[in-house]
């Protein structure tokens, strides 16, 4: 099924040609993520990954560590944004430890998975944020978050995060994958000051630098070094999701990361992607264009969590509606006009 396919389903709907814009082209993006001009939007899950991030120590955050643990602590209470969001939306969620460097829940609910590959990463502001096994292993949780969904029935799947810092490696990462420079891809993420954008930037140009002669030759490797876990287990939940045949909706800059490293590492994976925003943070749109999506949204969001995908939900329930549910005009007796 190609573009033109979907286009002249939509143009045959009882409306004026094209008369639903940006709508139609969700349409189109969401029924060829699913070769079918019916596609479903539910069941959806949404899975956020947590994990932390050793250059917080460094500087580049004006948060500290222990603040992962405390959001986790609060998604497990179901009172965060993304709680929220989800069951509002009917989204199934789940909450996985990649990586967080605070004390594990005492009897957490059945939605939370401890899967923690250490105790966040090493500083990429001095060395490999982690190994190329270490990466693999956080990838393999991903694949099987993925695989669970889909047996599960689920047709949409959204990646999230929380991880204090992880902005840092998600510029590292557009900067390393994409060519866009270190000044050009590092923002003030979740309210960095002046100063603390400037050490970043340094952070990050120092972390690619040592990256860079890896790629091509050893890519994993060059991609675990700027690398957070929690971004390894949503590349990995992407290139097993689109490989299912499931729809994935994107969120921010640091999902986005998450999904250029998917499209690398399994190429075609960014077909099965729908961006559903487009963050504040200055090298998102350089990641979009990358991966050849358009956001829906331009609402100026940074939170993370999947908020921004989730917010997005419902106008892709929208698009599957028009697909599946709009008569045709032949089949109401009418001739087109327009």
């Amino acid at each position: 099924m190609t573009e033109d396919d979907v286009r002249a389903h939509l143009d045959a709907l009882a409306k004026p040609r094209r008369s639903l814009g940006r709508l139609e082209d969700i349409a189109v993006s969401l029924a060829l993520t699913q070769h079918r001009l019916d596609p479903r939007t539910r069941p959806r899950r949404i899975v956020l990954f947590a994990g932390d991030h050793g250059c917080v120590a460094d500087g580049v955050s004006a948060w500290p560590s222990a603040v992962t643990g405390m959001m986790v602590a609060t998604i497990l209470a179901g009172r965060a944004t993304s709680s929220a969001l989800a069951a509002t939306h009917g989204c199934d969620l789940r909450l996985v430890d990649v990586g967080v460097a605070s004390a594990r829940p005492v009897a957490p609910p059945p939605f939370f998975r401890d899967a923690r590959v250490a105790d966040g990463t090493v500083s990429l502001a001095h060395d490999a944020a982690m190994t190329a096994a270490q990466f693999d292993a956080a990838w393999r949780v991903g694949v099987e978050e993925a695989q669970a969904a889909v047996a599960d029935g689920a047709a949409l799947l959204i990646a999230g995060e929380m991880g204090i810092g992880n902005t840092t490696p998600a510029a590292a990462l557009t900067t390393l994958l994409t060519g866009l420079s270190p000044v050009e891809a590092v923002g003030a993420g979740a309210g960095a000051d002046a100063a603390i954008v400037v050490t970043k930037a340094c952070v990050v140009t120092a972390a690619v630098a040592r990256a860079t002669p890896l790629l091509g030759h050893d890519d994993r490797a060059a991609i675990a070094s700027v690398a957070g876990y929690e971004i390894a287990a949503m590349a990995g939940f992407f290139a097993e999701g689109a490989a299912r045949g499931a729809t994935l909706l994107l969120d921010g800059y640091v999902a986005t990361a998450a999904a250029l490293v998917a499209a690398h590492l399994a190429p075609g994976s960014e077909r099965a992607m729908i961006a559903g925003h487009l963050s504040v943070e200055p090298g998102h749109g350089a990641a979009l264009a990358q991966l050849g999506l358009t956001p829906m949204l331009d609402w100026g969001m940074r939170l993370g969590e999947g908020s921004g995908a989730l917010v997005a939900l419902p106008l892709v329930d929208a698009a599957a509606a028009l697909l599946a549910d709009v008569a045709r005009l032949d089949a109401i007796g009418a001739e087109r006009a327009d």
